[in-house]
């Protein structure tokens, strides 16, 4: 949100009331509970496979080994979303014993994971991820993934931050055997 009216009242310990009218068209006062939550996912690369993130495909020699399409940025926003709305993990709604979600598009994930959170009552205010990886360099998609993600959460591209990074050659995601994903979010 930039600019705009944020009121507190009736604080008390460990509780704040928000009047946040931009979020969700609220035009009343009500309590709201703030959750914050976050995810982290990890594949290994395997040569004859897509490389997607973020929903986006991108070109590259080497792909996410998974039951889905091992989408790890969607997934750990998938984690993140969950546990901030107290539902469990993406292994729990979405095992990989289950063949309804072998080689699954994840933003089809992200897609039920936000209809969960919005059956509960529960809206996203922002999240913010971070990728890690040695290559390639992913700095030209980062906007197609904002937007594919914004678009599968029915929120604005400003509500989602994506960074990249490598790990300075340490350890399976330095080596180039993997790619890992973390993502954390504010949810009401």
């Amino acid at each position: 949100m930039t600019g705009g009216v944020v009121s507190v009242w009736e604080c008390r310990f460990g509780e704040m009331g928000l009047w946040i009218p931009a979020f969700a068209g609220m035009t009343e006062r009500r309590e709201v509970t703030m959750r914050i939550g976050s995810g982290y996912d990890v594949h290994r690369l395997i040569p004859g496979r897509k490389l997607v993130l973020g929903g986006v495909t991108i070109p590259f020699e080497k792909g996410l080994l998974g039951h889905s399409d091992a989408d790890v940025l969607v997934h750990a926003l998938c984690d993140a979303l969950l546990g901030a709305a107290g539902l469990g993990d993406i292994g729990l709604h979405f095992p990989d014993t289950s063949p309804e979600f072998k080689d699954i598009y994840s933003i089809r994930l992200l897609e039920m994971t936000y209809h969960q959170l919005r059956d509960k009552g529960f809206s996203i205010v922002n999240a913010d991820a971070t990728i890690f990886a040695e290559s390639p360099k992913l700095s030209p998609y980062r906007e197609k993934m904002r937007e594919t993600l914004a678009r599968a959460i029915e929120t604005d591209p400003d509500r989602i931050n994506i960074k990249a990074t490598t790990t300075e050659g340490l350890g399976m995601i330095g080596k180039g055997e993997g790619i890992g994903a973390m993502a954390v979010v504010l949810i009401f």
